[in-house]
């Protein structure tokens, strides 16, 4: 990180510098402690964007957040907590580990009050993308037609490029499990889950429904491309997925979709636009069937993990495949899918979804 070009923060429609550090490594010293020093908070300032309400003491803001994420604002033995307290003189309550609810600041300045907000802000937004990914946005593309041609190009591969350095039949994606992505998200309790629905629901009445038109979008599924720059080394292969008339109806609708998304704070801000594809080889398959690709990052405790994959020579395939035809589909719903679950037609469990028809 360069001294004149530090990371900023975005909240709330308001960024945030974040200071770099001097870093220093101590055996035994645990990743989050002191992560809370490299921050440095602009909230002196009037601020808005956060409800601070007076009392007889003083002020009180609160704020929502799941229980998952209460450890790294107590720190250890309590520290982040303490020193948020003193540098702000104010007092945060945080309620207990396992238990919902809201942390409560409570100071006798309103700029206390709201500094230790800001604070807070920047380490839940750190932490939460430490998480791992537990579900996504997606559209199903699992029709009967797409997951006979999947299994025929399937066949024609193997048949035809098995020789070719790393390609084998547990490379290929589960037909059942084809899917078009638009987004991945972090969702740490029912509440949360609960406003992804709604958002989802808005979207439909505020701008899907006028894209749509209030019908399935056709599109057709042609054609394969890969996602690094060395066919000779592939790990991902994928089918291109557009509308069968030609239009931008689908690209517009999910990167819409993406930025009312991102700016709610429930998607992290990646990309500006959505990567139309539906994954069909992919080399974390090969050791592990149920591996979601570069979403695979982090372990339930945050930490990073190295995913070893053995890359495929996919010049062959891209030749003799190129224009692979996998047919025709009605999209006509968006799901919240959970990771690493399935219903009973082997397809990712949903846990909400909107309609178009």
């Amino acid at each position: 990180m360069e001294v004149l070009r530090p990371q900023l923060v975005r909240i709330g429609g308001r960024i945030y510098r974040k200071n770099p550090i001097q870093e220093q490594t101590y055996q035994h010293e645990e990743d989050d402690e002191d992560f809370y020093q490299g921050f440095v908070e602009c909230a002196e300032e009037p601020c808005d964007a956060y409800e601070v309400v007076p009392t007889q003491q003083g002020f009180r803001c609160t704020v929502k957040a799941p229980s998952l994420l209460y450890k790294h604002i107590v720190g250890k033995r309590g520290d982040t907590r303490k020193k948020l307290e003193v540098e702000t003189k104010t007092s945060i309550s945080i309620p207990k580990p396992g238990q919902e609810g809201e942390i409560v600041i409570t100071g006798q300045h309103r700029s206390g009050v709201i500094s230790a907000r800001t604070r807070i802000d920047v380490l839940l937004l750190t932490f939460r993308r430490k998480q791992p990914f537990t579900h996504f946005l997606a559209f199903f593309l699992n029709e009967v037609e797409v997951q006979e041609r999947f299994l025929k190009f399937q066949e024609e591969v193997l048949e035809k490029c098995s020789m070719d350095h790393g390609v084998d039949s547990t490379i290929f994606q589960n037909p059942k499990k084809l899917h078009l992505t638009i987004g991945m998200l972090v969702l740490l309790s029912e509440q949360e889950i609960q406003q992804t629905c709604e958002m989802l629901q808005q979207c439909k009445e505020e701008f899907i429904d006028g894209i749509s038109g209030g019908k399935p979008l056709e599109v057709e599924m042609a054609g394969i491309e890969y996602m690094n720059d060395d066919p000779g080394m592939v790990d991902v292969l994928y089918a291109k997925v557009h509308m069968k008339d030609g239009s931008n109806r689908l690209q517009e609708l999910v990167d819409r979709v993406l930025e009312r998304f991102q700016a709610s704070g429930l998607i992290v801000k990646e990309w500006n636009s959505v990567k139309l594809h539906a994954t069909v080889m992919n080399t974390l398959f090969r050791k592990d069937p149920n591996a979601e690709g570069r979403y695979n990052l982090y372990t339930a405790d945050g930490k990073y993990i190295f995913k070893e994959r053995e890359s495929f020579d996919g010049r062959n395939i891209l030749k003799l495949f190129e224009n692979f035809y996998f047919g025709t589909l009605k999209l006509n719903s968006i799901h919240i899918s959970q990771r690493f679950t399935v219903d009973s037609f082997g397809n990712y469990a949903s846990c909400g979804q909107i309609d178009f028809s």
